[in-house]
């Protein structure tokens, strides 16, 4: 059974930074690609950032580009999403998720997690960021 658990939320200042980790178990962890999603109240859902645990191929929402750092542990079976420069706008619910390649490029595999809700989620943790 996967299990993805999530943790690192709060409340921080805008400017500020924060780390979200995911762990994850009950799958092969490198062969998918695991991402970070996040919806605010009243928004849809949206793909932040994915990483492809087999060559570390990445894909960032452009709203984070510059800002956020996605990382994994192969070795911890952990993704990491590293946040800078925080802004209000990124108040959110953020959760980590992971589906098999099955030989798509990363940016299907978000569209496919975050418009249809594909593969395995985690609970969510809460990012609020002051202004």
């Amino acid at each position: 059974e996967v299990h993805l658990v999530e943790s690192g939320g709060g409340l921080v200042q805008a400017g500020g930074s924060l780390r979200l980790s995911c762990a994850a178990s009950g799958f092969t962890f490198d062969d998918h690609a695991i991402g970070w999603f996040r919806q605010a109240p009243g928004k849809e859902r949206e793909g932040v950032s994915c990483i492809d645990t087999s060559d570390g191929g990445t894909y960032y929402a452009d709203s984070v580009k510059g800002r956020f750092t996605i990382s994994s542990d192969n070795a911890k079976n952990t993704v990491y999403l590293q946040m800078t420069r925080l802004k209000p706008e990124d108040t959110a619910v953020y959760y980590c998720a992971a589906d098999s390649l099955n030989d798509r490029d990363i940016s299907a595999v978000v569209v496919g997690m975050a418009v249809y809700g594909l593969g395995s989620w985690g609970q969510g943790t809460q990012v609020t960021v002051s202004s």
